[in-house]
Formats: C-alpha cells, structure tokens, sequence
C-alpha cells in the first residue's frame, strides 16, 4: 500500500527546519545540501517542494506571520488603550520575542526587492493592506472611545509606515538596538498631538 503524504505539511516541516540555518547564515550561504541535512531528507526531495531558496524563505515568511498575527490578536485584546495597542504593534521591530522572524522579514524583503516574484509580491501586498486595515480599526476606535481627535485617522497611514521605515533604516546602518527608543518616542510624541 503506497504511502500518502500531506504535501503542504511536508512543505513547511522542510522550511520549519531550515529556520535556524537562515537565521544564523543568511539565505546566500545556504546550501541545498544543508537543507537536506537540516530537514532530514535527500536534495532530491527539496527540489520537489522547492524550486529555489528563495521559495524556502518565501514559506518561512509565510508561517512566522499567520502565528505572529495570532499572537497580535491576542495580545491587543488585553491592551487597555489605542496608545499601548500602537505600541504593541510596533513591537515587532524590536523584542526579542519576534527576532526569528525580523530575521527571516529582512530576508524576504531582499528577495523581493532584488528578483520580486508575483506570488511575494501578492503575499507582501496582502500583509500590508491587511496588517493597515487592523491598524486603522484601532486608531479608528480609539476616535470613538474619545481617546484620539478624529484627525488622527488622517495619519494612520504615515504612523503605520514609520515603523517599516525606522526598521529598514536602523537594520541598513546597524542601529537595531536604537529602534525600540526610537519608535516609542515618536508614538509618544505622536499621541501628545492626537490625543483628546
């Protein structure tokens, strides 16, 4: 009797094994044959989920958001204001907890940037317009509750960019440990105008 495998699993157990050798090589120094080694299975077999490394990365990137985003919900559910909610999604740039996966964000931002394929590019433009959408319902909420004046909603897509920009900027010039300073300073600053 022929065994059946479940592709999509298959897919991200290789991926999921590769993590820790992205994360600490990069995904130029990464061989075929190390994620063989990695995922536990011969280099033909990567090639059948995988056509490239990038792929690998793309997958990575794929399953670190969908638990980054349930983590979020979460955690913004037990946030008593619109300012500390801010703050906490803001959070991804810079605690410890989410160092895997900037890694591997950093990592899929290059790719795409450098050799965009139309699969990434819909993945990043989703993220984003979702990731946006549940920004803005906070800011927006936060004009109903009477914390915030309603012109704050007139900034929520630059506050919501401010954060992409200051990681991307720090990571170029080696001033991650800044970030966290940085970022909540601006919200600070933000929120002594916004709010009521």
């Amino acid at each position: 009797m022929a065994i059946i495998v479940d592709k999509e699993l298959k897919k991200r157990t290789i991926a999921l094994a590769c993590k820790e050798l992205i994360i600490s090589n990069g995904i130029n120094n990464l061989t075929v044959s190390e994620v063989a080694k990695a995922a536990g299975v011969g280099k033909g077999t990567i090639y059948e989920y995988f056509s490239n490394k990038d792929e690998i990365v793309f997958e990575l990137v794929t399953i670190l958001m969908q638990e980054h985003s349930q983590k979020l919900e979460n955690t913004l559910q037990k946030k008593p204001n619109t300012k500390e909610k801010i703050k906490e999604f803001a959070r991804f740039y810079y605690a410890q907890e989410e160092r895997d996966l900037r890694t591997i964000y950093k990592e899929f931002i290059a790719i795409s940037l450098v050799s965009p394929k139309r699969e990434m590019v819909a993945f990043h433009a989703q993220c984003t317009q979702s990731y946006f959408e549940w920004f803005s319902a906070i800011i927006q909420e936060g004009v109903e509750k009477n914390e915030l004046k309603a012109e704050a909603l007139l900034l929520a897509k630059g506050i919501f960019v401010v954060g992409d920009g200051m990681f991307v900027q720090n990571s170029v010039i080696g001033r991650e440990a800044d970030i966290q300073n940085d970022i909540n300073t601006f919200i600070d600053t933000l929120f002594q105008m916004m709010e009521k």
